[in-house]
């Protein structure tokens, strides 16, 4: 489909240990990602959830099988140069523990990936602003990390995945510190940056925050169980 924007073919992913045991992760993942989509990736710890996540984010290499991103094969792809283009152009990250650094102020922490925009420091800085308003967080420009709640955490973390406007945005487990009121005001920030447009894969065990995507892909023990999933059944 000319609207697929991400197809895994028969993927597998394999770990090995120092004694050469290997370790299978991901076995026979066949799966399609359209354009704009909101798909969920859940199953029991250990099932193959963040190792999916990372191989569609180009941090890891598939062992066997085909990954297609926009088109184009890039199963095994070693030009750095573009793995770098893809992962922080056409991909934002959202952290299940935020990962800012503590010395920075919530805008400098937004500005962080745009060291790859041919923009001026200004300029950077007025687009960071404007993301942060985006996130309801405009009052705490100032304030570093320490100074901000869990919530106020993950929306800068959020507002930082998107400064470089990605095409698709992963997140990893988003709402894992938060409680079930906050963990719903994530899920509208991120209903309403679907209907900007934005692709999203989200991991997920909580089915609270499922059903707020289109459609759910399980996992267990490293293979898809079911990939079609409306979540408005849960």
């Amino acid at each position: 489909m000319k609207d697929t924007i991400i197809q895994l073919e028969d993927v597998r992913k394999s770990y090995y240990l120092t004694n050469k045991v290997e370790i299978p992760v991901l076995k026979w993942i066949r799966l399609s990602i359209q354009k704009g989509e909101f798909v969920a990736l859940m199953g029991e710890s250990w099932s193959g959830k963040s190792t999916l996540l990372n191989i569609i984010w180009c941090l890891h290499w598939v062992s066997s099988g085909k990954y297609i991103f926009e088109w184009e094969d890039i199963s095994f792809l070693q030009n750095d140069d573009m793995l770098s283009f893809i992962r922080n152009r056409k991909m934002g990250f959202i952290f299940q523990q935020f990962h800012l650094i503590p010395k920075l102020t919530a805008i400098e922490n937004v500005m962080l990936p745009g060291l790859y925009l041919n923009m001026s420091q200004d300029e950077k800085r007025e687009r960071a602003q404007m993301l942060l308003w985006k996130v309801w967080l405009l009052d705490k420009i100032a304030n570093r990390p320490g100074e901000l709640s869990g919530w106020q955490q993950q929306r800068v973390s959020i507002a930082r995945s998107l400064m470089n406007n990605p095409e698709i945005l992963l997140a990893d487990e988003p709402t894992w510190a938060l409680d079930s009121e906050t963990s719903t005001e994530v899920m509208k920030i991120m209903t309403d940056l679907k209907k900007d447009g934005k692709t999203i894969i989200m991991v997920t065990h909580t089915p609270l925050v499922a059903r707020f995507a289109d459609r759910i892909i399980f996992l267990k023990d490293g293979k898809v169980e079911d990939c079609n999933h409306i979540l408005k059944d849960i």
